[in-house]
């Protein structure tokens, strides 16, 4: 694995996803502390009902974890054009994964939730691979966003106008796609300084009083919110809302989030740590770790008394945290990237010389 860099004004060049020339220990340590948020966020589901603080706490998680991934993924995503070797790439390390994940999953889960006759959909992402589907989505309209001139008022009214719309279908899970966007497309606004600008001293201190009032919130909501509005994956009106509550949540959602993902980013180290290196490999931790989920479900392990009392919940953070780490590490990447990252020469065809480079004249 490449050494880190530790500069974090010097961006890596490249995707969210696959390996860069010139690694910044600053993003690779967001995404890997962003991926372990989600995978404790996926261990806590089992546990909210029957705890206020795991509910509050799973809220807030829920507030900023995919926002911040996502955010970092339109920053990595500036670069995209529809060049022959961007496509390849976005096959490659997207399209392909989603196909063989999507199928995956619907076999692990036939055993998982005693369902042998689901069928399989590429059409409906199944669990977590909805990200893939849309990362391919966003990606691809990254020269869009770019020419626009006002790229995120836009991404906003069409997150805004989806909570409005109960008709959208399930097809590659448009709705959270939708909603999701201006997140992927302030990330292509995005520039080296504003990262700069969030890890000032001043910044990291006052996150800490924001991230204990957001607390406080959130543990005041439990019993009066829907927490599954932080999911944006459906409509106003599927959550029992009005109409007009949807475009407003929206933008609520999206400034609530925003701060805390300042919180979070300003919380993040700059230097190379111990985990610098898993950054690199959080797409793997992160579409793994959903098969140990399913497996602790249909064996029950949720069903233990004592994992629902506050040193169990403790525990679940932990392991939760563990497995996760462990799915990022060099040997699973090493396993499975035949799958994340296959070459495919084979399906591609030879990339011409660009117009006007005069071809090398015959021996």
């Amino acid at each position: 694995m490449e050494r880190a860099v530790v500069r974090p004004q010097k961006a890596a060049s490249g995707t969210a996803e696959g390996p860069a020339k010139q690694r910044d220990a600053f993003f690779d340590n967001a995404k890997y502390l962003a991926i372990v948020l989600v995978a404790i966020g996926h261990a806590w589901e089992p546990l909210r009902s029957e705890s206020r603080t795991v509910t509050a706490f799973y809220m807030i998680v829920y507030c900023f974890h995919m926002p911040a991934f996502i955010v970092i993924s339109g920053y990595f995503s500036r670069g995209f054009e529809a060049t022959p070797g961007r496509i390849k790439r976005l096959l490659t390390g997207v399209a392909v994964p989603y196909v063989v994940f999507e199928v995956a999953y619907t076999l692990f889960t036939r055993w998982a939730d005693n369902e042998p006759d689901r069928a399989f959909s590429l059409l409906d992402p199944l669990y977590l691979t909805w990200f893939l589907a849309a990362l391919f989505v966003w990606r691809l309209t990254t020269p869009i966003w770019k020419v626009v001139r006002w790229p995120l008022p836009i991404a906003l009214g069409i997150a805004m106008l989806a909570t409005l719309t109960p008709s959208i279908g399930k097809d590659l899970d448009l709705q959270r796609m939708l909603q999701f966007l201006p997140y992927f497309v302030l990330g292509l606004c995005l520039k080296p300084e504003h990262f700069q600008l969030v890890r000032r001293r001043e910044v990291r201190l006052l996150a800490v009083p924001v991230f204990a009032s957001a607390l406080v919130v959130a543990y005041w909501a439990v019993p009066r919110m829907n927490y599954a509005w932080f999911f944006h994956r459906t409509s106003a009106e599927q959550l029992g809302a009005p109409g007009w509550y949807g475009p407003l949540m929206t933008l609520a959602l999206f400034g609530c989030s925003l701060i805390l993902v300042a919180c979070f980013l300003a919380w993040v180290p700059g230097r190379a740590m111990w985990f610098t290196a898993l950054g690199a490999g959080t797409l793997y931790g992160y579409l793994l770790h959903g098969f140990g989920m399913q497996t602790v479900n249909h064996f029950h392990v949720y069903d233990n008394g004592w994992l629902h009392r506050p040193l169990g919940e403790i525990t679940v953070t932990v392991v939760a945290a563990v497995v996760v780490t462990l799915l990022c590490t060099p040997p699973v990447r090493w396993i499975f990237r035949f799958v994340m990252e296959p070459k495919m020469e084979w399906a591609f065809r030879r990339t011409t010389p660009a117009a006007g480079v005069a071809a090398r004249p015959p021996a």
